[in-house]
């Protein structure tokens, strides 16, 4: 797929996490007016969520972003999330009555971005009746779940495993500009500090790290 001209080779190397957010957006149904719960808005993907892409010319959305990093929140917060919440030591039922709280309601769709077990409760017990519970962060092969819960109150749960078809859209976005995702990098490293780049990485500070591999373009 080609880029085009309009759209940078730093914009291009994020239309994978995009593309995260948009396949994510097609298994939960997310529609216009359609009330978010993303549960781990500091990764990547969750932050491209912050609004969902496919709902960006919807001002009637409602997103809410939990996560431990308040930095992350933040930038949650500046890319369209109408509320955060900082999870200390919440049990996952009580982050999920923060969740109703905040919204007035529960949330439609929950998005959960982490793969840890008490996300996925809090997604489960967050989520209304008869809504969608999709599966985005990979954790552990086998955690525990209040599936009682899922059951009686028809949460359906929905795996995603990354993308599929996703790349033609991804590149119409951001041509046309109606997601900008260059917010999202909040470290550029040359290539000869690589080292540097993974180690700042590794310490989970920031969104996106971006290696600058062109010596003569070292700017966003």
């Amino acid at each position: 797929h080609r880029l085009p001209a309009n759209v940078s080779f730093e914009e291009g190397a994020l239309i994978e996490p995009l593309s995260v957010g948009i396949h994510a957006c097609r298994r939960a149904g997310v529609t216009l007016g359609t009330k978010v719960f993303i549960s781990g808005s500091g990764t990547p993907a969750g932050q491209v969520l912050s609004p969902p892409p496919e709902c960006l010319s919807s001002s009637s959305l409602f997103g809410l972003s939990p996560d431990l990093s308040a930095p992350r929140l933040q930038k949650a917060k500046e890319l369209g999330a109408d509320f955060t919440i900082q999870v200390t030591k919440e049990s996952p039922q009580e982050v999920a009555s923060k969740v109703e709280a905040l919204l007035g309601c529960k949330p439609e769709v929950t998005v959960e971005c982490t793969g840890v077990e008490a996300c996925i409760q809090a997604g489960i017990y967050a989520t209304r009746s008869g809504g969608t519970l999709v599966l985005v962060g990979l954790g552990p092969e086998l955690v525990t779940l209040p599936m009682v819960t899922a059951a009686v109150r028809e949460v359906d749960i929905r795996g995603i495993f990354r993308y599929c078809n996703t790349w033609p859209v991804a590149i119409a976005l951001l041509a046309s500009k109606r997601i900008d995702v260059r917010p999202l990098v909040t470290h550029r490293f040359p290539l000869e500090r690589a080292l540097e780049a993974f180690e700042t990485t590794r310490r989970g500070e920031g969104v996106k790290v971006m290696l600058k591999c062109d010596p003569t373009d070292q700017n966003p």
